[in-house]
């Protein structure tokens, strides 16, 4: 996933991130962008206990991830509080994991799935409910310390209606039982679901991209 833009806002802040690395400018703060090592695990722990706060005061609350890897603990931790409280969460991954989906009292609210095809499964996106409001980021950062401490990664915030809408359904479609996926279980084990109880191949996702992209339409 990528974004062409000319919103003013996004160009600055892609500026100060150049300028920064080049010693120009030391500014680490920015409208659009979540910028590491300074700013995405906090930026994102900060939107975690959001949901959760909108959670408590009964106003919808959900966090979605899609990324390669999750293993940094503090985000991690962040997860299992949010899920303790309620807080519906959804983990699309690639590969590793560290996760531990649906213990009772302490992540029963996770699903952990993954999705693997013919062509490598590379974008991240970060979704947050926000009461109703979803905030959507997209990026090169997985949640791994390399990422947020070691290396400069981004994310950015889409604004458009329908740049939040396409990646909010390839979460719908990711996530809905008809879709074939790899499932990780509460003791880690994944497990593979390609048919359904009448022995039916499931729905594979990337043909289904590859089907709408013919089309030049929505993928849902």
């Amino acid at each position: 996933m990528g974004i062409l833009t000319t919103d003013e806002a996004v160009g600055v802040d892609v500026a100060n991130v150049f300028n920064q690395l080049s010693g120009y400018s030391m500014n680490t703060s920015y409208r659009r962008l979540l910028v590491a090592p300074h700013s995405i695990r906090s930026g994102l722990l900060e939107r975690i206990e959001r949901e959760v706060a909108n959670h408590r005061a009964g106003l919808p609350a959900r966090v979605r991830f899609k990324c390669n890897s999750i293993v940094d603990e503090r985000v991690i931790d962040a997860l299992y509080r949010a899920s303790q409280e309620g807080v519906p969460v959804d983990v699309w991954v690639r590969g590793i994991c560290a996760i531990r989906p649906g213990v009772p009292g302490m992540s029963e609210s996770i699903r952990v799935r993954s999705i693997l095809g013919r062509f490598l499964e590379h974008s991240r996106a970060y979704e947050f409910r926000n009461a109703g409001e979803p905030e959507v980021w997209i990026g090169s950062a997985d949640l791994m310390h390399r990422n947020l401490d070691r290396r400069v990664e981004t994310l950015v915030s889409l604004k458009e209606p329908l740049h939040v809408d396409i990646v909010n359904d390839l979460f719908e479609f990711a996530f809905d039982p008809g879709t074939a996926a790899w499932d990780l279980d509460s003791d880690g084990v994944w497990h593979r679901r390609m048919f359904d109880e009448h022995g039916e191949p499931l729905e594979d996702l990337q043909q289904r991209l590859i089907n709408a992209s013919h089309r030049g339409g929505a993928i849902v």
